[in-house]
C-alpha cells in the first residue's frame, strides 16, 4: 500500500502540467481572425447572393461565350474521349508528365528551339500559373537568398501574395500611366536602371493583368537591351498565350526577343485561359541554364521543393494538354478555337467602345480597344465602381478592371450605359 502511495506520489511529480482552464481544447486557434476576402472571388460571391435579373459579372478572370455560359473547347472534348480508358491512374514523376513539359517547351521557346535541343531548360509540370510562379519564388530564395522580386505596378494581386509567402523580398517598378491608361514606359526604363545588377523581375508575357497594357515590340527590345547592361534576370508569367492576340507566336515575342538577345529567362505557363482548363490545374515552369549539367541540377532542386508541397503534379490536365499539343490535328483545331476566343473578346471592346461614344460620353475609351487580352483597366474609381455595383447591379473588382470576357452581345449597351451614366461630369 505505502509503495502504491509512493508511486502514485512520483507519478503525480513527473505529470505534465494540466492547462488552464481558460485554453480548452476548442480555444487552441481562438486568436485566429478571418481572413480578408479575395478581391477577385469575392466579387464572384457578391455577385451569386444578388438576386437581381439584371446582374452582370465581369470581375470574373474566366471565359464566357456570348451567352455568358463556361465554355469547354472541343478540342479539349475530343482529348478526353481519347484520353478515357486508356490509361491508369498511376503518379506521375514529381516532375510531372514528360511529354506536357516538352510540348510546353515547344509552344514558350518555340517549334525548333536550339536551347530544348540543347537540353539546356530546366522544366518541371506546376500547379497552373500559380504553382509555377509559387515554385520559382521558392527557388530564388532558396539558392539566392539575399535577392529581391521587382514587380510592375500594378499587377495581378496573387503574385505579392506568392513571393510574400515564399519570403522573398518585393520592390515595385514603375508600368501603368493612369493619364494616358497606357504604358508607363519612361517610368519602366528608369526603375529598370536603377535596379540593383543583377536583379529579378517579374514580367508579364503578353495580355498585362490587371491592366491589358503592352509594350510594343520595339519596347521589348529596349527593355531587353536595358536588362543586358544591368545585367538582370527576367522572370516570365505568360498566362495568356494565344489568347490575347489569338496566335500564340505572336504573344510569345517578348520571350523571343529575350531569348534572341542572350538572356537566360525563366518562365511560367498556364493553360487554363488557352484551353479553358482552369480546374485542372495544368501549368510548366522552366528555367533557361548556361548548359545540360546545370539544367539537370536545377530540375533536380525544383522537384525537391514540390515534393513537400504537393508530391507530384495532377495526371488528366497533363493528358488533355500533352494530347492536344502532340496531334497536328487537335492542335490545329485548338489554334482555331483559341483565336475564336481571342476575337471575340477584340470584338468586345470595339462594341463597348462604340456604345459608350454613341451615348455621348465626352471621355475618351480609346483604351478599351488598345489594351488587349482578358482585361480592360477602365479607369474607374472605386467610387464609381461601387456604384456600378449598388445602382446596376454590375459587378467588378474596384480597381476599374473589367473582364470583357463577361461582356457580351446581350449586356454590352447596358454595360455602356451604366458606365457611361456613373462616369459623366455632374
Amino acid at each position: 500500500m505505502a509503495m502504491s502511495r509512493a508511486a502514485a506520489a512520483v507519478r503525480q511529480r513527473r505529470r505534465v502540467p494540466l492547462l488552464p482552464a481558460a485554453r480548452s481544447m476548442a480555444s487552441w486557434f481562438g486568436h485566429v481572425e478571418p481572413a480578408p476576402k479575395d478581391p477577385i472571388l469575392g466579387v464572384t460571391e457578391a455577385f451569386l447572393a444578388d438576386p437581381s435579373p439584371d446582374k452582370v459579372n465581369v470581375g470574373v478572370g474566366a471565359y464566357r461565350d456570348d451567352a455568358g455560359k463556361p465554355v469547354v473547347l472541343e478540342c479539349v472534348r475530343e482529348a478526353e474521349r481519347r484520353i478515357a480508358g486508356s490509361t491508369n491512374m498511376e503518379y506521375l514523376p514529381m516532375g510531372g508528365s514528360v511529354k506536357m513539359i516538352e510540348e510546353s517547351l515547344k509552344l514558350a521557346y518555340g517549334e525548333d528551339s536550339e536551347f530544348i535541343k540543347d537540353k539546356r531548360i530546366a522544366a518541371v509540370q506546376a500547379l497552373s500559373g500559380t504553382g509555377a510562379c509559387r515554385l520559382f519564388a521558392d527557388f530564388q530564395k532558396r539558392f539566392l537568398p539575399d535577392s529581391h522580386i521587382y514587380i510592375p505596378t500594378p499587377t495581378w494581386s496573387n503574385h505579392h501574395n506568392i513571393w510574400r509567402d515564399a519570403q522573398v523580398p518585393q520592390s515595385a517598378f514603375a508600368y501603368y500611366h493612369p493619364e494616358s491608361r497606357g504604358l508607363d514606359f519612361a517610368g519602366l526604363m528608369d526603375d529598370i536602371k536603377k535596379a540593383p545588377e543583377g536583379s529579378f523581375f517579374l514580367l508579364h508575357a503578353c495580355a498585362h493583368n490587371p491592366t491589358g497594357v503592352d509594350p510594343s515590340e520595339e519596347q521589348w527590345r529596349e527593355i531587353s537591351q536595358q536588362f543586358k547592361v544591368k545585367n538582370h534576370f527576367p522572370f516570365f508569367d505568360m498566362a495568356y498565350q494565344g489568347f490575347a492576340s489569338g496566335d500564340p507566336e505572336r504573344d510569345a515575342k517578348a520571350i523571343r526577343i529575350f531569348l534572341e538577345d542572350g538572356h537566360q529567362i525563366g518562365c511560367a505557363q498556364s493553360y487554363a485561359k488557352n484551353m479553358g482548363l482552369y480546374g485542372q490545374r495544368a501549368g510548366c515552369l522552366s528555367i533557361l541554364c548556361d548548359d545540360e549539367i546545370q539544367a539537370v541540377a536545377v530540375k533536380s532542386q525544383l522537384q525537391q521543393i514540390a515534393r513537400p508541397m504537393y508530391s507530384n503534379p495532377p495526371l488528366h490536365g497533363a493528358l488533355i494538354v500533352s494530347t492536344i499539343l502532340g496531334d497536328p490535328a487537335l492542335k490545329s483545331l485548338w489554334l482555331k478555337e483559341v483565336k475564336g476566343m481571342a476575337d471575340r473578346i477584340i470584338g468586345m471592346r470595339k462594341a463597348l467602345k462604340d456604345s459608350l461614344e454613341k451615348l455621348g460620353s465626352p471621355l475618351s475609351w480609346e483604351h478599351i480597344t488598345n489594351q488587349i487580352g482578358m482585361f480592360c483597366y477602365s479607369g474607374m474609381t472605386p467610387e464609381q465602381v461601387d456604384r456600378l455595383t449598388n445602382e446596376f447591379h454590375i459587378y467588378m473588382t474596384r480597381n476599374g478592371r473589367i473582364s470583357m470576357a463577361g461582356v457580351t452581345t446581350g449586356n454590352v449597351a447596358y454595360l455602356a450605359n451604366a458606365i457611361h451614366e456613373v462616369t459623366k461630369p455632374n
